[in-house]
């Protein structure tokens, strides 16, 4: 009895500590459904696609009642140099989810409506942090402030570009034939999506600089080389993903001719870098666990994995079709797989959480 007394008071403590970067959970099924679908496995996607569905409703849900409950912990997690890079998941995450339903389910009104309400979260996100962290009068130190997280600014900030560029191509694909000029609401899309394209690349720059000091000059504990460092090849994979849907759409001219040449080089360049992580990431990955013996067991964080793998593998699949080199089309069917089992693996770890966290409060 007095056990079903205090199952509101776990139920109310378990909202308040949900982590803000809980966002990455849609991102990885939704991108993993995407890939997927580029080996064939639509049957698998589609199921995917409904269950990304429920899940960002489900975890909408959840964050207004944590907003009830502990509106003053999220706000002093939103203006912390450590934890408020996880509240971009959300904007990466409505971006992701709009393209699914679009691609997956014909649903391109929902999508604009999705559109529309991830730019919003995108401005209040990236400018209200930002805002905060350097405006504030006590600042921790880089070793215990930065990490692969605060590379979520650029994936929402791309995955924003991403989703204008398709809703973008979509409203050109029904302009009048032959217009070059696409007028009205297509072609403007596609500008703002190039532009946050643009943007995010430089963004990138600028993080990942002091990230790479941050691996190599300053003390890094087993602990402190946590999953999400996975971003740092994540963001690149949705940047070059970014930069092959631009070039694959009409785009107004006569800016789409004079600049798809640098777009081009610019795609392959980032795909080249993100590549040149993926080693890197997987020997710091086995000397956490192995040599480190840090113990490995489900922890949101690990969503930050499956989405740059499942990112890299349909970057290098829509890069593929412009550069017409077998082996990155090769690659990318490779690590649709890898990235599929991944989810399978960090979903039935979730599941067991979630399962031994309903013992506590029956």
């Amino acid at each position: 009895m007095s056990e079903n007394v205090h199952a509101p008071g776990r139920l109310a403590t378990a909202l308040a500590a949900l982590p803000p970067e809980y966002g990455a959970l849609v991102m990885a099924t939704g991108i993993v459904a995407i890939a997927v679908d580029g080996v064939g496995l639509r049957a698998v996607a589609l199921p995917l696609t409904w269950l990304n569905v429920v899940m960002y409703l489900a975890l909408a849900c959840a964050f207004a009642a944590r907003f009830v409950v502990a509106r003053q912990r999220m706000t002093q997690e939103f203006v912390d140099h450590a934890r408020g890079p996880g509240y971009f998941t959300w904007v990466a995450a409505t971006c992701v989810l709009a393209s699914q339903v679009s691609g997956f389910l014909g649903a391109d009104q929902v999508a604009r409506g999705l559109l529309a309400l991830a730019a919003t979260l995108w401005v209040s996100v990236t400018y209200g942090f930002f805002a905060a962290v350097t405006l504030r009068r006590t600042k921790p130190r880089l070793e215990s402030a930065l990490s692969g997280s605060w590379l979520l600014a650029v994936v929402a900030t791309q995955a924003l570009g991403l989703l204008a560029a398709q809703v973008g191509g979509r409203a050109a694909d029904v302009a009048p034939v032959g217009n070059p000029a696409l007028p009205g609401v297509g072609g403007d899309l596609l500008f703002t999506g190039l532009c946050l394209f643009l943007a995010g690349a430089v963004l990138y720059l600028l993080i990942v600089g002091l990230i790479f000091y941050r691996f190599t000059f300053l003390k890094l504990e087993a602990g402190q080389l946590a999953a999400p460092y996975w971003i740092n090849m994540g963001a690149l994979a949705i940047t070059t993903l970014t930069g092959a849907t631009l070039l694959a759409q009409p785009g107004p001219e006569p800016l789409w001719s004079m600049i798809a040449p640098a777009l081009l080089g610019f795609t392959l360049l980032f795909w080249a870098f993100g590549t040149w992580w993926v080693p890197l990431l997987v020997v710091f990955g086995v000397w956490r666990h192995v040599v480190a013996r840090y113990p490995l067991r489900y922890a949101p964080e690990y969503w930050g994995l499956v989405f740059p793998l499942g990112m890299y593998g349909v970057a290098s699949r829509h890069l593929a079709d412009h550069i017409r080199i077998p082996l990155v089309e090769h690659a990318s069917s490779v690590i649709a797989w890898v990235a599929l089992a991944a989810w399978a693996v960090t979903f039935l770890g979730m599941l067991r959480a979630l399962l031994a966290f309903r013992r506590t409060i029956t």
